[in-house]
């Protein structure tokens, strides 16, 4: 008896009880269920929730009750399927294979080739990722080619308000220890799960009582379950080292099995990248909470707790929104979304039809028929790039029924991690998500392999061959503007290879000869388009931080100096995967070429070109605007580092000079330091600009010399004519 207002209504206290010998019952623990209003239903309306099952879920039958699930042993479900996916590298390895063989045999063009053969080479699980969040520039060609995306949840995934918290089956309630003071907090010493319904009994009793609610129940025996944990990336953590950063790494238990990755962990960050997945095996009910704890490592102390999230598998695993596995977009059995469930959505249907009593769907050629609705594959693919990795017409309809149930999509869920030394200050939050596979219902799919990516090695190739226009920033002996004229390069994030020409001396009107090589290797990351440099911190640093940079070069003109510093003159720093295409000519080069507002069609990526050479201008500034200081000639190329091995090229003019092999520059003769070579310096110096003077100047030195020497002998002369002493 119960009374009509809820809030008159006294609460459901729930008591656990110790059975001691000599009688005694201790109570262990306790909970108060306060509110009553989310229990209250009509037990004649036909929305009363039911608390039936997941709809892929054969252990919340009853026991004894047997449930037909018709699977080919003839045909697996993934037909491409190869263990630990060593499949898809070895359709790597041969399409590779293929591509060398024919580009040596110079039977196709290496760009298309190479657009042909390796299109997917840089689609992966974080090209998915990528996508889905919305940054497009890291995903490469995944979206053009249409392919699934995945949810991502801010909140964990019981707290998305579609899926009621995933309690749909049974409610869990804390239990406390025994009564505390008010200035204590109570101790929770475990977990009370189940539901109540409460509804009017009829007053009179020859009226038949209301039919039963639950149904169905979960039988009482354990299920092994196989347990795929994902960690995606962290952020927000907070800071657990002096530097303000930390070094966390995962560790992962449910019940007494627990691994960690303490030999993996990433130095010096708070967003960490993991991109880990671990396996792991349980029963449930009896090991149902799966704790996914971050640490921060400690060389010389024990390791600190950074914080931890708790998920209950058992609620998962009963759910009728099917958070076991989610549904993917589409039923591929081949590529980068390949099908990894361990049923197929036919037999996903079939199962949500006999535990929520529905009646089967109808399946014709290209059609299914489903609760008086129908669809068709045309209606469900129109408007999508058709895809080569798509499984049968029929599963692909059953998935898309599945999908209008509301089922729980593929997803990642982002928790928060909390610590027990600050209950309820949040430390973070973990991105991640779980699948579950009780092992009675077969074999799971492939795993995705969420390994972060890794950078490629690459070379950059530079060769320069001259300068033009350069500025004359000197002034030499005789009052003529002249420069020395040498070039310098360096990647940016790789400052450690700078290098630099030599030097083309006693320029005098800006033209520089060279033909000299730069050779400049660079890690890589072509689906995200960035540089990965690793450099410490610190030099007492143990660990290197990693970061990602854009892929940058610049060039630098500078006028050399033996007795006081370089002058710098002028630069161009140009963005392979965005960069002004060269002047054929050196008169057609201009600083308008830098300007992507005045001729963006003329830029490209260096990655897709491979090879470029022309003129490009480098610029100075001059106040607030940009001036010409000079115009440079190069030759860029990128090549792999197989690429790099087999077509060798040395730093400079030195071995191995090929390549192409670059001789010595014809430079002028006015081309040398002054100082070293007296010689040079009288003939192509002075001689050259002085020669009038000089010839005079000697003219007028003979002349006087003839002068003095007959004033000195004169007098001797006259005298001698005079005396006659010889007469």
């Amino acid at each position: 008896m119960l009374p009509r207002e809820e809030l008159y209504c006294p609460p459901i206290v729930v008591k656990v009880v110790d059975n001691r010998q000599f009688g005694r019952r201790p109570v262990v623990g306790q909970c108060t269920v306060r509110s009553l209003e989310s229990f209250l239903c009509d037990p004649y309306s036909e929305e009363s929730p039911s608390p039936q099952g997941g709809p892929d879920d054969v252990s919340l039958l009853s026991p004894g009750e047997d449930v037909l699930i018709d699977i080919d042993d003839k045909e697996p479900l993934i037909p491409t399927q190869c263990s630990n996916g060593t499949g898809q590298e070895v359709v790597k390895t041969l399409k590779a294979l293929l591509l060398c063989i024919l580009t040596h045999l110079n039977l196709f063009s290496p760009l298309w080739l190479q657009k042909i053969l390796l299109e997917e080479e840089f689609i992966d699980w974080w090209s998915k990722f990528f996508a889905s969040i919305g940054e497009s520039e890291k995903c490469g060609s995944y979206l053009e080619k249409d392919f699934d995306t995945l949810k991502v949840y801010d909140t964990p995934l019981e707290k998305v308000k579609a899926f009621e918290g995933l309690s749909d089956f049974c409610n869990t309630f804390k239990l406390y220890r025994g009564k505390t003071q008010e200035t204590e907090d109570p101790s929770v010493i475990g977990e009370f799960k189940g539901l109540f319904k409460i509804y009017p009994l009829p007053e009179d009793p020859a009226i038949p009582l209301p039919p039963r609610q639950f149904h169905q129940l979960a039988s009482q025996g354990p299920q092994e379950c196989l347990v795929r944990v994902y960690i995606i990336r962290a952020f927000g953590l907070q800071p657990k080292d002096p530097n303000g950063k930390c070094d966390p790494y995962v560790k992962i238990s449910i019940g007494k099995k627990s691994v960690s990755d303490q030999d993996n962990y990433i130095p010096c960050t708070l967003e960490p990248v993991f991109g880990k997945m671990f396996e792991l095996t349980c029963t449930l009910p009896l090991e149902k909470d799966l704790k996914v704890t971050l640490y921060d490592y400690d060389l010389l102390s024990k390791d600190e707790k950074i914080g931890e999230t708790v998920i209950d598998l058992e609620n998962r695993l009963l759910s009728k929104f099917g958070a076991r596995c989610g549904l993917p977009q589409t039923y591929c059995v081949s590529g980068p979304n390949q099908w990894r469930d361990q049923l197929r959505p036919s037999q996903l249907l079939h199962l949500f039809c006999q535990q929520h009593r529905v009646k089967a769907p109808v399946y014709r050629t290209d059609r299914v028929v489903f609760q008086d609705k129908e669809y068709t594959i045309e209606e469900i693919e129109a408007g999508r790039v058709p895809n080569p990795h798509l499984g049968p017409v029929e599963e692909r309809l059953a998935l898309h029924v599945l999908q209008q149930l509301g089922l729980i999509p593929e997803h990642v869920e982002s928790r928060p991690l909390y610590s027990p030394l600050q209950p309820d200050i949040e430390q973070g939050k973990l991105q991640m998500w779980v699948d579950l596979f009780p092992k009675a219902l077969g074999r799971p799919g492939p795993p995705f392999n969420i390994t972060p990516r890794r950078a490629r090695r690459f070379f950059l190739r530079c060769i320069i061959w001259n300068t033009k226009d350069v500025i004359l920033d000197d002034l030499s002996i005789t009052g003529e503007k002249m420069s020395d004229i040498y070039v310098k390069g360096w990647m940016v994030g790789f400052e450690e290879h700078k290098q630099k020409t030599d030097v083309h001396y006693r320029s005098l009107g800006g033209e520089g000869n060279f033909n000299w090589r730069f050779v400049f290797p660079f890690d890589y990351l072509p689906a995200e388009q960035v540089c990965t440099v690793s450099k410490k911190d610190a030099f007492w640093r143990l660990d290197k931080t990693e970061s990602k940079i854009p892929a940058r070069v610049i060039f630098q003109i500078w006028d050399n100096d033996k007795f006081s510093f370089d002058d710098f003159l002028g630069s161009l720093q140009l963005d392979l995967n965005h960069m002004p295409k060269p002047a054929k000519t050196a008169e057609k080069c201009s600083v308008d070429q830098l300007e992507a507002t005045f001729h963006p069609e003329r830029f490209v990526s260096l990655f897709e070109q491979k090879t470029v050479k022309g003129w490009w201008p480098c610029v100075a500034d001059e106040g607030e605007k940009k001036m010409l200081a000079g115009k440079l000639e190069m030759t860029l190329e990128i090549v792999t580092e197989s690429e790099h091995e087999e077509r060798p090229a040395g730093h400079g003019r030195d071995e191995p000079n090929m390549n192409p092999k670059l001789e010595d520059p014809r430079r002028p003769d006015t081309s040398f330091l002054w100082f070293t070579s007296p010689y040079k310096t009288m003939k192509f110096i002075l001689w050259r600009r002085f020669r009038c003077a000089i010839i005079l100047f000697l003219i007028l030195f003979i002349f006087l010399l003839f002068l003095g020497i007959f004033v000195y002998s004169f007098p001797n002369y006259a005298a001698m004519k005079l005396v006659k002493p010889f007469s």
